[in-house]
């Protein structure tokens, strides 16, 4: 109902006064309040279009649908095999399956949504690509190259011989180079690209302690070991920042509380991986912080795309140390832990070892010294669907 307007009453003004009250107040421009959308329309769009939730839905729908179709047709033509263990071809062909139902869910949705850049529109289309992917990129193996550095200065890794000699060098280094980029391409461009970018504009602080609630509730239902604690403490880690920045309704905190929700997923997703542990763990969230931040000050994902392929590269290929517990065919390098495993990483490999979220604090000392001193490059959202 609409509430009843009283009639205003004029007052009589002396004569003296009349010149001045016929002077006419200046106007007052008043912001055009948001277009409300009628009925169930309103349950899925909002003011900046499709309501993020049912974006995120679709796009996983999609994903699934696109990923056990494309994944069929490559066992079919016995493309992929389960038991081939961690090698070059299967790393870069179980990617790709990834990779393929990735850019055609992103693409639907895109479309959906009516965005112009279709999948470069989540977070790809900042300025100077190139330049931050090279520099990620470089960024990664200096990073990987300093952890292996330290363990090796720790006595806790120790170098063995040189595992290729010839061609082979430069074909597995071709082969796991393309492997890595599409695993860089494959897992900034989910969580950072696209799930970044849209829960962006359409989270809050309660939206995000909700899903970072069923993520910890799931893994005490059903997880034992596989260092879930690393989950748990970076879900505490953003719940104090994150809270103050919604009671403060702080400009932009949307950015910050899909932040969170990101790298906590992050971490979750690796805790499938074999002989991880809990610092692992911690590290994978915490780096897809750096990520984030990255995304910030960059514009676009394309440093962390660059970062995250040249570091999985530098440590599986390069150096020959286990991945999150996997150790490939077709290294350059050997290399084995020694000592304490909270030192050495044990089993998990170099990102293992407490010595790694060193490693990934001075690579976000790296990125602000760089980018940081520039304007912060707001991630460019066509339209803002907040729902605090």
């Amino acid at each position: 109902m609409e509430p009843e307007v009283q009639p205003q009453t004029q007052e009589v003004l002396p004569a003296e006064a009349a010149p001045q009250a016929a002077i006419a107040p200046d106007p007052i421009t008043l912001a055009p309040e948001p277009k409300k959308f009628p009925g169930l329309r309103w349950f899925f769009i909002g003011s900046g279009g499709l309501r993020a939730g049912w974006s995120v839905l679709i796009f996983l729908i999609l994903f699934v649908l696109f990923a056990s179709g494309i994944g069929f047709t490559f066992v079919h033509f016995h493309l992929v095999n389960k038991n081939s263990g961690f090698t070059a071809s299967s790393a870069f062909l179980g990617e790709m399956i990834s990779f393929l139902a990735m850019v055609g869910a992103g693409a639907l949705v895109a479309l959906i949504e009516r965005r112009r850049n279709s999948v470069l529109a989540f977070n790809l289309t900042g300025p100077r690509s190139m330049n931050h992917f090279l520099g990620g990129f470089l960024a990664g193996f200096l990073a990987l190259s300093a952890l292996i550095g330290g363990l090796a200065w720790g006595g806790w890794l120790h170098f063995g011989p040189i595992a290729l000699s010839g061609t082979e060098i430069f074909k597995y280094a071709a082969v796991w180079g393309a492997a890595f980029l599409c695993v860089g391409f494959v897992e900034e461009g989910l969580f950072r690209c696209y799930l970044q970018f849209t829960l962006t504009r359409g989270i809050n602080f309660w939206w995000a302690l909700g899903i970072i609630g069923c993520v910890c509730l799931d893994l005490v239902m059903r997880s034992k070991g596989n260092g879930v604690w690393g989950v748990y403490i970076v879900a505490l880690a953003g719940l104090v920042p994150c809270l103050l920045l919604q009671l403060r309704k702080a400009e932009g905190s949307g950015f910050w509380q899909a932040a969170w929700v990101t790298s906590t997923l992050f971490g979750f997703v690796h805790t499938g991986n074999g002989g991880e542990n809990w610092i692992g763990i911690f590290a994978a969230a915490a780096i897809g912080f750096v990520f984030v931040v990255s995304v910030r000050v960059t514009g676009s994902a394309w440093w962390a795309i660059g970062c995250h392929a040249a570091w999985d590269w530098a440590e599986t290929y390069f150096y020959g140390a286990a991945d999150s517990g996997n150790v490939a065919t077709g290294h350059y390098l050997s290399t084995s832990p020694a000592g304490n495993v909270l030192w050495s990483g044990g089993t998990d490999g170099p990102e293992g070892s407490v010595l790694v979220l060193g490693i990934i604090l001075l690579l976000l000392l790296l990125l602000m010294a760089i980018y940081g001193r520039k304007k912060p490059a707001l991630v460019s959202v066509a339209a803002i669907d907040a729902v605090a």
